[in-house]
């Protein structure tokens, strides 16, 4: 047995473990201090000059120029001296720490209770709805830091917050907020918001006007109080209710709000483009906020075009006939918009009514009936009844109250009987009705009786979407109006890449809708949108009482169309979709088409056997009609003046294509 070891061996073992603990942990700590050395020089070798925090830098500008490289425009961000916070009122800075960092008066530039709370949402949710950052990071983004979601900008994030809470008070981190982050359409900062929407300082903003501008925080370009006003006020709303929640409004105050109208400051420009610029402006924002330099941006209009729309409609409209506003959209073969007036004058409206009202097109949505009928086996020679209907208990008439009898498809469209083609949809089904208009870029229709008339709204954007499809051999595409965004110094930002096509359309079918939608340009309600030396097809539309008007129509690769009505859907005068609109079509596809070579749409031929028929029916008529007038009195002569053998009419020409077809019992018995 080993002698066991002394008091003096177990000291000296136990300081030598001491020592070489003590020698590692300094190594670990050494190490570990290091690596954090190391990680903050790393993030701190590219941290931008913090003597930015105080630069008043001037905003970007943007040039706009169309498809030619023709300027339209030069908007200009917008940037005002900020306000001292003290002058900010209590309720507009409660709105804006009520919805972007409730708990800013309690952390140290990060908030560890937001972010578990967002990630734990966001793990619910399966995907990115909320986000944890408190006002103080969102600063230093605005001012400091691109916008690229990496871990290494991310832990720069958090160390500038860090350092600007030690360095600042809350009120000096507000105030620096307030009047860096950026509230779309240009404008940083909130004096100038509050001026490009409300046109007033920031001094004088109601509680409901501050939650709108702290609503918009969240995407300012998706937000826009103009280009989306139902989205800013919902988000409005959201804003006013959280800050109920947080008892931060007395009693009664929420509905007072909500219940408070707010006027956005309307436009004084009354320039023709406005209405597209609103349109494309949420897809341009974010290279003005993300880049911070003047750009240029490429759109898809064509100014030839554009002004020429624009003085189709100044020209054309009536007040005097009720036909007080009117929208216009054209669409290349690619989807690009080509033109967009979105209202009479945007000085006086800046709702625009090519994009965002939904009205119906009565008679115009009828190809889309002809086509399913097309789908179902039907063609343009097929016959039906022009007669009284009633469909679960609705019963439409004709715009001449009038009834034809037998008559063929084709005729029943140009003619836009609205008899035929309700027992039409009836017939093949409204659910094939509602597929066609899918297939067409026309979702979310409703299968009643009703939409076979176009009783549906639909904007105007979406019905030039519709013919495009016929004009572009059956293909669908997408509109688009944004075509590059580059730098002034040229560095690309954005390209348009033309989508993924789908032909929703056969080639057979493309020649039967052309035959039905030329017949009603060339012999039917739409004659006034004839263009001399072009193939134009389209169809007019006209609601119940004139409340709308339309027509939209195409020629090969161009589509416009065209409404005529009143905001307050008034009743007009009896304006038809075959008159103004019609003719403010025409005004605008006579500028599209100047100078382009005529190009024929392809048109399907009425088979032998129909044409021989009706070539027939013909003959027969002008027999009978000879027949009548052997017996009617010569006029002056009496009743029994009858024309001898020798002053009988000249025999009827028998058509070439007819005289082997017809039966000998019409010619007679030749046995």
């Amino acid at each position: 047995m080993a002698d066991a070891p002394t008091r003096s061996a177990l000291i000296q073992r136990f300081s030598r473990l001491g020592l070489n603990l003590t020698i590692a942990g300094l190594s670990i700590a050494y190490v570990t201090g290091m690596g954090v050395f190391s990680a903050f020089t790393i993030l701190s070798s590219d941290l931008p000059d913090l003597d930015r925090l105080w630069d008043t830098q001037r905003p970007p500008s943007v040039q706009i120029i169309d498809r030619q490289g023709r300027e339209i425009t030069v908007r200009g961000a917008r940037a005002l001296d900020p306000l001292p916070i003290t002058d900010v009122p209590f309720h507009v800075r409660q709105a804006f720490i009520a919805t972007e960092d409730r708990r800013f008066y309690a952390h140290a530039g990060l908030d560890p209770y937001s972010l578990s709370r967002a990630m734990y949402r966001n793990l619910q949710a399966r995907a990115y709805v909320e986000g944890g950052s408190t006002l103080t990071q969102q600063l230093t983004k605005n001012v400091f830091l691109t916008r690229e979601q990496t871990l290494k900008r991310k832990m720069q994030e958090a160390m500038l917050a860090i350092w600007l809470e030690r360095r600042f008070s809350k009120t000096e981190i507000l105030r620096l907020y307030l009047s860096r982050v950026y509230f779309g359409g240009g404008a940083y900062g909130l004096e100038a918001a509050s001026d490009l929407y409300f046109g007033r300082p920031a001094t004088e903003l109601t509680l409901s006007e501050a939650a709108m501008l702290a609503g918009l925080l969240k995407a300012p370009s998706a937000l826009h109080p103009v280009s989306n006003p139902t989205g800013a006020a919902d988000r409005m709303g959201v804003v006013l209710t959280s800050m109920d929640r947080q008892e931060l409004l007395a009693d009664g105050v929420l509905e007072a709000a909500l219940t408070s109208p707010v006027r956005v400051k309307r436009s004084t420009s009354d320039d023709p483009y406005e209405y597209f610029l609103d349109w494309i402006w949420p897809t341009v924002d974010p290279f003005i906020r993300d880049e911070g330099e003047d750009l240029v941006v490429q759109v898809s209009l064509d100014l030839t075009i554009q002004n020429a729309a624009h003085e189709a409609v100044t020209r054309r409209l009536d007040p005097s006939l009720g036909a007080n506003q009117a929208a216009v959209v054209t669409l290349d073969d690619t989807g690009a918009v080509l033109s967009l007036i979105g209202g009479r004058s945007y000085a006086e409206s800046q709702f625009n009514r090519a994009t965002q009202a939904k009205r119906q097109p009565g008679s115009s949505f009828k190809p889309v009936v002809y086509l399913a009928a097309f789908r179902a086996g039907l063609s343009p020679w097929s016959e039906r009844m022009d007669a009284p209907v009633t469909i679960d208990g609705w019963s439409p008439e004709n715009f001449s109250e009038t009834y034809r009898g037998p008559i063929r498809l084709e005729d029943a469209l140009a003619l836009s009987i609205n008899t035929v083609t309700a027992a039409l949809a009836d017939e093949i089904g409204l659910p094939q009705v509602v597929t066609a208009a899918e297939t067409l870029g026309v979702p979310d229709l409703d299968p009643f009786p009703s939409l076979a008339l176009g009783a549906q709204g639909v904007s105007v954007l979406d019905m030039a979407g519709l013919y495009r499809v016929f004009s572009s051999n059956g293909e669908r595409r997408p509109p688009y109006g944004l075509l590059s965004v580059s730098t002034a110094t040229g560095r690309p930002l954005y390209d348009h890449q033309p989508s993924d096509v789908s032909v929703v359309m056969t080639d057979e079918e493309l020649r039967l809708m052309n035959r039905l939608l030329t017949r009603v340009v060339d012999r039917g309600t739409g004659r006034a949108a004839r263009i001399e030396g072009q193939d134009i097809a389209g169809k007019t539309g006209t609601t119940n009482d004139h409340r709308d008007a339309w027509f939209v129509g195409y020629s090969p690769g161009v589509t416009t169309a065209v409404w005529v009505g009143d905001d307050n859907n008034a009743r007009m005068g009896r304006v038809t979709g075959g008159s103004i609109p019609a003719r403010i079509f025409h005004d605008t596809m006579n500028a599209a088409l100047a100078g382009r070579p005529r190009v024929r749409l392809p048109i399907a031929d009425e088979p032998d056997f129909g044409r021989q028929q009706r070539e027939f029916l013909s003959f027969l008529e002008q027999l009978d009609t000879s027949t009548t007038r052997i017996n009617e009195p010569i006029p002056g002569r009496g009743t029994d003046q009858i024309p001898t053998s020798n002053q009988s009419p000249a025999p009827v020409q028998v058509p070439a294509s007819i005289q082997l077809s017809i039966p000998a019992s019409v010619n007679g018995d030749r046995g």
